[in-house]
């Protein structure tokens, strides 16, 4: 029996990556002139890239930029971002015991992400995690991002994952669409950045603490032991 693959959302899954993100959103607010967003409503713009979360922050804000000027805000995010991914982000507790217990049964893991492969690698890099995921996947891997399911397919691929034994685990609806539509069964996460209740998105199963991740995997796919 082939190993089992889950494959993981990045941000308000693995990592909670809001601080530095939310840092970095209203440092370059400020530069131009801007209110600092409070970090709450700040939290729930986080899933769809970097690019969505300025697009939405400057929507709270009523502002109108030309998507020109986007590019430029973001470009001046990454760098920002990049120079700050890990200062306060963090694995979500119970997170690495999870892995053990999973790894331990026979579970590959892999990261595909909304977020720009280099900036994922970097961050899972500072954290100390890297040797834990066969492949680290974000929207310029293949230039597709979910929901679509193609980067999912590629994803296992990439990782050497069966899709008939994946496992997706996400926080939001973008990831339990990505998953439905890769045809694979979707665990969602209830900490994580989203607006809507992940339980209102019918997942497969749902958990509150990485403690329950691996019941809910042997729940929905076999493993080897």
């Amino acid at each position: 029996m082939p190993a089992a693959t889950i494959v993981f959302d990045l941000d308000g899954t693995l990592v909670d990556t809001a601080p530095d993100l939310i840092a970095t959103l209203n440092a370059l607010f400020a530069r131009q002139g801007l209110r600092r967003l409070p970090y709450a409503q700040a939290r729930n713009m986080i899933g769809g890239g970097a690019r969505r979360m300025i697009e939405r922050g400057l929507a709270e804000e009523n502002v109108e930029l030309s998507p020109g000027d986007v590019d430029r805000l973001l470009e001046d995010f990454i760098a920002d971002y990049a120079s700050r991914i890990a200062e306060l982000s963090r694995p979500f507790p119970g997170l690495e015991d999870a892995l053990d217990r999973l790894a331990a049964a026979g579970c590959n893991f892999a990261i595909c992400t909304n977020k720009l492969e280099w900036l994922s690698v970097r961050l899972i890099g500072e954290l100390g995690l890297t040797a834990r995921f066969a492949a680290i996947c974000g929207q310029d891997t293949f230039k597709v991002q979910k929901p679509d399911p193609e980067i999912v397919w590629r994803t296992l691929a990439r990782a050497g994952g069966d899709p008939a034994r994946a496992v997706m685990v996400g926080d939001s609806v973008t990831d339990i669409d990505a998953a439905r539509g890769a045809g694979i069964p979707v665990v969602a996460v209830d900490f994580g950045y989203t607006e809507i209740p992940v339980a209102e998105l019918a997942p497969d199963r749902v958990i509150s603490h990485f403690a329950e991740l691996p019941g809910a995997v042997r729940e929905l796919v076999p493993l080897l032991r």
